[in-house]
This record gives structure tokens, C-alpha cells and sequence, in this order.
């Protein structure tokens, strides 16, 4: 068994739609998750956010997240832009990032892992089957899996 660091890494959640963000927020709620949930609302937000530019930018560097939960169908800088982007950077590859979308396009699978992703998971369409998918995300990467230190 490993052990537990003093503080659970920042999950940051890259999400356009507010009602899927508010249903994995109460998801995470319901598997008794305690991690900080940073949520930004489009590809140019959550690179910003990983940068600590645009409207992030200025004061203390917001803190790089342990794991990142990414969708791909978004307007402007889309999840696959966002997923080369971070994989390219040094100082942000070694976060893991789970694509997770409503799309189960084998071709955007086999795109999501040849440019870096960790995981790929199609969102379920009811909210008890969220639940089950969180908690088993949670299971996996958050209770087994060891992550890299964050630093900001």
C-alpha cells in the first residue's frame, strides 16, 4: 500500500458544456472525492491555466494539476490541440491525461493515444453510470496509481 501525500493532487477538468461539468462535479461529490476540482471551459482557458497566462496570468502560478480529465469537442482550441500541447511541453508531459468525451470514434481513440493520452474514456449517458466511471478513475489513478509530484 503507498502512501497517501498530505495533499490530493488538483484535478483539472476541461470541459465546455457547464451540464457536463455540473454532473462530474456531483459525481465526484457522491464517490466522496477530495480532491480540488479546477474546471476551464475551453481549450485556450485550460492551456492559460497550465501556463499561468491570460487570465490566470499575474501572482502566484496556479498549481499544475496531478491529473487532467480532457474533452475533445470543443469550439476553438479543441481537446486534441490541448492534449499536443501539453505533451509537447516539458514542463507539463508528465501529467496524465484521460480523454474524457462523448465521442467513441476509433478514430479520435487512436489519434488520442498516438498524441500522448493516458486514458480515453466515452462519457456515459446516464449519471449512475458516471458514477460507476468516476469512481473507477478514482480507484485507478487516484487510490493505485502514483502520479508525478505537481509543481507550480
Amino acid at each position: 500500500m503507498k502512501n497517501k501525500p498530505h495533499e490530493p493532487p488538483t484535478l483539472l477538468l476541461v470541459e465546455d458544456s457547464e451540464d457536463d461539468y455540473t454532473a462530474v462535479a456531483r459525481a465526484f461529490k457522491k464517490i466522496e472525492l477530495s480532491n480540488p476540482l479546477v474546471w476551464c471551459q475551453s481549450g485556450q482557458d485550460a492551456l492559460d491555466y497550465l501556463r499561468g497566462e491570460g487570465r490566470h496570468a499575474g501572482g502566484q502560478k496556479n498549481p499544475l494539476p496531478g491529473l487532467i480529465l480532457l474533452d475533445l469537442n470543443m469550439p476553438g482550441i479543441d481537446g486534441h490541440e490541448v492534449l499536443r500541447a501539453i505533451k509537447e511541453d516539458d514542463d507539463l508531459r508528465q501529467i496524465p491525461v484521460i480523454i474524457l468525451t462523448t465521442s467513441g470514434n476509433e478514430h479520435d481513440v487512436t489519434q488520442s493515444f498516438q498524441s500522448g493520452a493516458n486514458s480515453y474514456v466515452q462519457k456515459p449517458v446516464s449519471f449512475e453510470e458516471l458514477v460507476a466511471s468516476l469512481k473507477g478513475l478514482k480507484e485507478y489513478w487516484l487510490d493505485l496509481s502514483l502520479l508525478p509530484k505537481a509543481h507550480a
